[in-house]
């Protein structure tokens, strides 16, 4: 047994990979070096960065605290603040023109806020 030198967990000699946090503590041992077959590198990583880039599909993610979001949404959803906050330049100028889509917008945005993490991402 060894101790995972990220996390501290408590895991098998051959693991490559902790069990708890998913971080590669090792190299992967290659029983066929210098043949010609690259080694393979499994790098996985459950938390998500602040400007964090999805290659696949070019989106940047962008960090955003719920309770200021919230906050916003309560006391000034009806000029779309918390949508500006988000980024969503144009649902806020929507919120800004129709009253907070008539105030059922403000309170849809309450209640999905609540439910969202903190941080979320946008």
């Amino acid at each position: 047994m060894k101790y995972c030198k990220f996390c501290g967990e408590q895991i098998e000699d051959e693991c490559v990979l902790c069990t708890k946090c998913g971080k590669q503590v090792e190299e992967l041992k290659t029983s066929n070096a210098g043949v010609g077959i690259p080694n393979i590198i499994i790098n996985n990583s459950s938390s998500a960065n602040a400007n964090a880039t999805i290659d696949g599909d070019n989106v940047a993610l962008r960090e955003k605290n719920k309770w200021v979001a919230l906050i916003l949404c309560i006391f000034l959803g009806w000029l779309g603040a918390h949508k500006f906050y988000e980024g969503k330049i144009g649902l806020g100028i929507l919120y800004l023109l129709t009253t907070g889509i008539l105030g059922i917008g403000v309170i849809v945005d309450i209640i999905v806020l609540l439910f969202k993490p903190n941080p979320y991402y946008v």
